[in-house]
């Protein structure tokens, strides 16, 4: 039945691990992750009239405006209804968040609660694949080859906002934004958050409390979900 599928999100601003959960999440309970970014850049690369529009914004250095991202995302929950799904990206805004609720009850949020100067840190060290949207961390991620993507061969930049200059800015403007999206889910009693500053600390909590929502497809105690995290 539809009421037993589970609809989750994971918030958290940039460099807070929230891909890296994700993943974990999606491949140990077998949720379909479900991310805002990966669709953006499929859409661009296909050249849709969303993606076109979406590019252009990006250009700029802008963010995509809520409805060009609502409508991406709500046409692929559309095929997705008889699935267990995790949304990553998505909502970012209250426009978006009030959005999804038309078409759907979430029955988890998790927000990712990471100290400024851990993601200052993170950021400082990050270089990315832009088409495909891989993410490197030089401390804890490095790619095989320094400044090279480990699958094509191509190179790898660094964000301008990921730049010490720009990154203060960038954080304070998520936490502003991301703020009433919190508020929403903590008044409904769907919020969870999780602190601290090492993803492999975190996940036994995260991983205990989704083990109360839906069946691992493979059951670990928490000190196995830690080594699992670290392979």
């Amino acid at each position: 039945m539809a009421s037993k599928l589970l609809r989750a999100v994971v918030l958290g601003p940039p460099g807070s691990g929230k891909g890296t959960v994700c993943e974990r999440i999606a491949k140990t309970f077998g949720l379909k992750h479900l991310s805002s970014g990966n669709f953006l850049r499929e859409n661009i690369r296909a050249n849709t009239e969303v993606g076109v529009l979406a590019e252009k914004f990006i250009d700029q250095g802008l963010l995509v405006p809520d409805h060009v991202i609502t409508q991406v995302m709500l046409s692929e929950l559309e095929k997705l209804q008889d699935q267990h799904w995790l949304l990553d990206g998505f909502p970012r805004t209250l426009g978006q968040a009030e959005a999804l609720d038309k078409i759907c009850d979430l029955d988890l949020v998790i927000s990712l609660n990471i100290p400024f100067e851990t993601l200052k840190d993170r950021l400082n060290t990050q270089w990315i694949h832009p088409p495909s949207g891989r993410v490197y961390n030089l401390e804890f991620n490095p790619p095989h080859v320094h400044g090279i993507d480990n699958v094509t061969g191509e190179p790898l930049v660094q964000r301008e906002d990921d730049k010490p200059d720009a990154l203060a800015a960038r954080l304070r403007k998520y936490k502003d934004v991301a703020k009433p999206v919190i508020d929403l889910y903590k008044g409904r009693g769907i919020l969870s958050t999780y602190s601290g500053t090492e993803t492999n600390k975190i996940w036994p909590y995260i991983y205990t409390q989704l083990s109360t929502k839906i069946p691992p497809l493979h059951p670990e105690d928490a000190n196995q979900a830690v080594r699992a995290g670290e392979q």
